[in-house]
Order: structure tokens, then sequence, then C-alpha cells
């Protein structure tokens, strides 16, 4: 079974992923912040990780950027999950690491056809 990671500050968001992941087979472990997140990928080693941008203390840039650039984490794809829908922005996230961006409201189809493609 496929375990995803969701970092995310905000419990309406993360209940709802969660929703989605568990109906489509997915186990699912949260994390309510960044640095939670990092924590909690070194521990678990998730398959893949959905990262929200807007957080408070270690942003999901930040998040990203530890976590690719971490021996131990670098192989888990990371899946930017966030409202911040700007062209900078999907860059930036692209460039720390992250092998996805995804703006919120995240349609399900989608979500699953995203980790989908990046878990093989």
């Amino acid at each position: 079974m496929t375990t995803v990671l969701i970092v995310d500050d905000s419990p309406t968001e993360t209940h709802k992923l969660t929703t989605m992941l568990e109906k489509n087979g997915y186990s699912v472990l949260t994390a309510p912040n960044g640095e939670a997140g990092v924590i909690e990928a070194k521990s678990h080693m998730p398959d893949v990780i959905l990262m929200d941008i807007v957080m408070p203390g270690l942003n999901g840039f930040q998040a990203t950027r530890q976590l690719s650039k971490n021996d131990q984490t670098s192989s888990i794809p990371v899946v930017i999950v966030t409202t911040k829908d700007q062209e900078t922005d999907r860059v930036w996230g692209l460039r720390q690491g992250a092998k996805a961006y995804l703006t919120k409201p995240i349609d399900e189809k989608q979500l699953i056809e995203t980790i989908s493609s990046i878990t093989g």
C-alpha cells in the first residue's frame, strides 16, 4: 500500500486530502507544519509527500528543500499542494525539489493521477 504524508497546517485541508486518499486505497500520515513534516518523513519514509506552502515556522518551500537535500529523504517525491497559483511560486517550488505542483481546491482525479505518475 502506498503511504502518503500530508503536511498542512489546515485541519480542514488535511481532512479533505485524507478522505480522498483513503477512498483511493492510500495509507495516510499527517503533519501540522514543515518541521513536523520533515521529522515524520525521516521516521516513516512515506512513498510521497503532499506539502502545503503557507505554514507557520518552516514553510513548505523550506521543508521541501530540506527533504530534497537530505540523503535519507531525497528519494521521496514531494508534491506541493497550495493556494499559491502564481507561476513564480510554481517555478520556485520545483526548484526546491518538488516533483509536481497542484493548486487548491484540489481535484481528486488530478491528485490521484499525479501521485500514480510519480510513484510509478
